[in-house]
C-alpha cells in the first residue's frame, strides 16, 4: 500500500473516532459544558486539516459573515495550516484584513474580491497540474478569477483565456489550440447570457470541462438561470456543471482532476 493510501486510512480512522464522539453527545452520554444563549458569540470551527484530508483547502465565504468572524477564522486557519483563503469580501472586511495581517504575505484578487493570507514560511504546493480558465465575456472575469485563485492555491498552473464567447467564436480557436498543445488537464468555462460556450468547448476538447454559469444577462433568466439550464441540457459529453457564480467550486473541481492527472504522470502504472 502506498504512503498516500496509508495517510488516507489514518484520516478515515480519525473521522470514525470523531463520529463516535458525536454519537455519544447525541445519546446523552456526554453532557455539554454549557448551553449557548442568543447573546453568546457564534462558535466558529475552521477546518485547517481539510486539504490534507480532502485535497482541497477550506475557503472562507466572507460575504455573509461579520468581519470579526472572518478575522477569527483566518487566524485559526493560519495557525493550523499556514494559510487562509477568503472569498467574496466586502470592502470593509478587506480593509480590516489588510490591517490585521499586515505582517503576513498577502495575495489579493480585486476583481474576484478574494484574498490569500499566508505565513512568511508557507510554501504553496506545486503539483504539476494544469488548469485552463476560459470566459465568454469580460463580465464573467470576476467569477473566473475566483476559480483561478483556488486552482493556483491547490498547486496548479493556470492559463486564462478571456472574452472568447460565441458572439465571436473565431476568437476561441487559436487560444484553445495553444491551451491543448500545452497539456491542459481540465478546463473551467465561465459564461452568462445563453451559457453556450461550455458546450462548444466540451465538444472540441479531450479533457474534462467544468461549466461555470454566471449571473450575467438581461431580463428573464438573466441572473444566471438561463446559462445554468443551458449547460445542464448540453449534448456535448464531458461537461460537468457547478451552480451559478460558484467559482470556488469550479476551481476546486478542476484542480482535483488536474492534480490526480499530474500524479498519474509522475507515477505511471508499470
Amino acid at each position: 500500500m502506498s504512503h498516500q493510501a496509508d495517510e488516507q486510512w489514518e484520516l478515515f480512522a480519525e473521522l470514525e473516532r470523531l463520529s463516535e464522539g458525536l454519537e455519544a453527545h447525541a445519546s446523552g452520554r456526554v453532557q455539554p459544558a454549557s448551553s449557548r444563549t442568543e447573546l453568546d458569540p457564534v462558535t466558529i470551527r475552521p477546518d485547517p486539516g481539510r486539504e490534507r484530508r480532502k485535497g482541497a483547502p477550506e475557503v472562507i465565504f466572507a460575504e455573509t459573515k461579520e468581519t470579526a468572524q472572518v478575522i477569527a477564522m483566518a487566524q485559526a486557519l493560519l495557525a493550523g495550516s499556514g494559510r487562509a483563503i477568503i472569498s467574496r469580501m466586502r470592502s470593509e472586511t478587506k480593509d480590516a484584513l489588510l490591517e490585521v495581517f499586515h505582517d503576513y504575505t498577502i495575495r489579493l484578487r480585486e476583481a474576484a474580491r478574494a484574498m490569500v493570507i499566508s505565513r512568511p514560511d508557507f510554501v504553496r504546493p506545486d503539483t504539476g497540474g494544469h488548469v485552463g480558465i476560459i470566459t465568454a465575456g469580460t463580465s464573467d472575469v470576476p467569477v473566473a478569477e475566483e476559480a483561478a485563485l483556488v486552482a493556483e492555491e491547490m498547486g496548479c498552473r493556470v492559463t486564462s483565456i478571456y472574452d472568447v464567447g460565441v458572439a465571436g467564436l473565431h476568437r476561441l480557436i487559436g487560444p484553445l489550440r495553444d491551451l491543448l498543445s500545452n497539456g491542459v488537464d481540465a478546463i473551467v468555462v465561465a459564461a452568462g447570457m445563453d451559457g453556450a460556450l461550455p458546450s462548444v468547448v466540451a465538444g472540441l476538447v479531450p479533457v474534462p470541462v467544468i461549466g461555470l454559469p454566471t449571473s450575467v444577462g438581461y431580463g428573464l433568466g438573466g441572473k444566471g438561470l438561463a446559462a445554468l439550464l443551458s449547460m445542464l441540457q448540453t449534448c456535448a459529453p464531458g461537461l460537468a456543471v457547478v451552480n451559478i457564480d460558484n467559482g470556488v467550486g469550479a476551481g476546486i473541481t478542476a484542480a482535483l482532476i488536474a492534480n490526480r492527472v499530474a500524479q498519474a504522470r509522475k507515477h505511471p502504472l508499470r
